[in-house]
């Protein structure tokens, strides 16, 4: 039974990195350039996950395996003016869907609260079983 708790808050804490992702992607949709100023469109991360938790062997659960660059080609803006701009006027932005995102983001709550409903199941059915041997 507490395997069953121990997959639920592997998901929640995997959940919770991938809503991490999510955030830093809608936060940077507009950022052209690094931190040094130069020219450096961000582009979006996706959370891969993969079965199991490496820490400690087992094969249950979920953990976050990696943070990838979605290689999608970036949106084209046409803008003259700008200093980035390359020969035809147009400007590189970065490969962020905001729509797109706030999607990804619900169904990670949506998962999110799946697993916390999960957990509370489980603690509930250990707190019977307890009084019942009790």
């Amino acid at each position: 039974m507490f395997g069953s708790l121990d997959i639920s808050i592997s998901a929640l804490v995997a959940q919770r990195q991938r809503m991490e992702t999510i955030s830093a992607n809608i936060a940077n949709a507009d950022a052209i350039t690094d931190a040094k100023g130069n020219y450096n469109p961000f582009r979006r991360r996706i959370a891969v996950f993969a079965q199991g938790d490496p820490a400690t062997g087992s094969d249950r659960g979920v953990h976050l395996q990696d943070i990838q660059l979605d290689q999608s080609p970036l949106r084209k803006v046409f803008d003259p003016s700008s200093r980035f701009a390359d020969a035809d006027g147009y400007v590189g932005m970065p490969n962020v869907d905001v729509v797109t995102e706030q999607i990804n983001a619900m169904e990670a709550q949506r998962a999110y609260e799946a697993n916390i409903t999960m957990a509370e199941t489980t603690k509930s059915m250990m707190s019977s079983v307890l009084r019942l041997m009790a």
